[in-house]
């Protein structure tokens, strides 16, 4: 608690006003604090992750065919970049690849221009330099667009030198 103490007086001539000091006892207020502190953190709730399912297929069950002209090809590679063809694989005509971004007018304009095709499949094969963002990305915009179908697939050989020609 606060207590006020008083100074003893001085032998003078002249009266003098009485100085008091004071002391305030912060016990309880550093109870208090730590009283609220600990009620807070118990009852907040803390950011959870936000977690998108993925469904894997089965690797024993049978192989989904993909045609040659329902295919959207991204290529994930460095820089955050995509390339992207439609069709399995251009060959070496490296023209029919295209760069764009991950940004709104990039990557989610296309997917909108292919989610026409409802027959279409969009093979998602993040390159060696790609980054895991980069991924993450790809398969969120799949996700804002509605793609119904698509798949992560490994870079093969051709695709490599596609990339290689692009730099």
């Amino acid at each position: 608690m606060a207590t006020i103490q008083h100074a003893p007086a001085t032998k003078g001539t002249k009266p003098r006003a009485h100085k008091t000091a004071f002391h305030l006892d912060m016990t309880p207020m550093v109870d208090l604090a730590f009283l609220l502190l600990t009620f807070f953190m118990l009852t907040t709730t803390f950011n959870k992750p936000t977690v998108m399912q993925v469904a894997m297929p089965d690797p024993k069950g049978p192989k989904t065919a993909v045609p040659e002209g329902g295919a959207l090809t991204l290529l994930l590679g460095k820089n955050h970049q995509v390339h992207y063809f439609f069709g399995l694989n251009p060959g070496a005509d490296a023209t029919k690849l295209h760069t764009t971004t991950f940004a709104a007018n990039g990557l989610r304009q296309v997917l909108l221009q292919f989610r026409q095709d409802p027959d279409g499949m969009v093979l998602i094969k993040p390159g060696n330099d790609a980054t895991y963002q980069s991924m993450v990305d790809a398969l969120d915009e799949m996700n804002i667009t509605g793609q119904k179908k698509y798949a992560l697939v490994d870079l093969d050989h051709a695709d490599e030198l596609l990339l290689r020609k692009q730099r």
